[in-house]
């Protein structure tokens, strides 16, 4: 029996290990990548090296690498949640997955349907995901999700998810679709089909790095303007940027915490509400139930 204790506690050892070493290892990577700078320096991803390819060579940066870290963060977190899960003797962590897998699968019901139950885990994993990336920052890793190419990929396995679900009425009904009210309207109907994929990821994109962006001028302007009112007071008082102190905490809070986890909950809704509205279900249902006819009859016949 003890040494069934001791096991579950060197697994969870590990699980933890494995949530707080990747984001321990983006940190130390940042620190050493990090060219020296002076003054405000606001920069997109930078280019870490480059893999040799056979039409144009594959830039691997810092967004692309610390997505793969928060990934496996989030991975050991799960596996920490749901290990020795018991029927009797429910430990917290136990009951706190268990409230996780409820809210999320209440809020996949009332916004997509019952149809959509299986789509949980992805809903989770796309919250998860984005809101995690964003909250890296406070630790001083680049956020993946500052970087619009990595959003730009979620935007565009979310519109491929939306196509497959409206072809699930019949490719004639989906072309049909581009027509209405009037054939004039197909390029229209392109366009708008084509917006939504990019509308969702500059969203997403666009306010995470806004916040970023205004938190570092505000935090600047801020220094600037103690150093010129109080940089007259004696030995290194003058040095100290007292207006700089509580101000850009409270705007942290907002940018980088509540916006982070706001932003998170739009594309996980903006996911869920574009593929269950583009799914005909009526449609759906009677190709089903033509195709199961002619299974039955094709069976009689045999």
């Amino acid at each position: 029996m003890e040494e069934k204790h001791r096991l579950f506690v060197a697994v969870d050892i590990l699980y933890i290990c494995m949530m707080v070493l990747p984001i321990v290892f983006g940190i130390v990577l940042r620190i050493l990548t990090a060219p020296p700078t002076e003054g405000i320096s606001i920069t997109g991803a930078r280019i870490l090296f480059t893999v040799p390819m056979p039409i144009q060579d594959l830039p691997i940066t810092e967004a692309q690498v610390n997505s793969w870290l928060v990934m496996i963060s989030i991975t050991g977190l799960c596996l920490f949640l749901t290990h020795g899960l018991q029927i009797r003797k429910v430990s917290k962590r136990q009951h706190l997955a268990e409230w996780i897998v409820e809210k999320l699968d209440n809020m996949v019901r009332e916004s997509m349907g019952e149809f959509f139950m299986v789509f949980s885990p992805f809903i989770a994993a796309i919250f998860a995901l984005s809101a995690i990336s964003s909250l890296s920052s406070l630790l001083g890793v680049y956020a993946p999700t500052a970087d619009v190419n990595v959003v730009a990929g979620w935007g565009i396995l979310v519109f491929i998810l939306i196509t497959y679900y409206k072809l699930k009425g019949g490719l004639l009904n989906y072309l049909k679709g581009y027509t209405e009210p009037i054939a004039v309207m197909i390029p229209l109907n392109i366009l708008g089909e084509i917006a939504t994929p990019v509308s969702m990821t500059f969203r997403h994109y666009g306010n995470v790095l806004s916040g970023s962006v205004i938190a570092v001028l505000i935090a600047a302007a801020l220094q600037a303007l103690s150093s010129l009112v109080l940089g007259w007071l004696p030995g290194f008082l003058g040095d100290i940027p007292f207006l700089q102190i509580g101000l850009p905490a409270i705007l942290s809070l907002y940018f980088d915490v509540f916006s982070s986890c706001m932003q998170a909950y739009i594309f996980a809704m903006l996911t869920m509400l574009n593929i269950s509205g583009g799914f005909p279900q009526e449609l759906y249902e009677k190709r089903m139930e033509k195709k199961l006819a002619r299974k039955k009859k094709a069976a009689e016949s045999i």
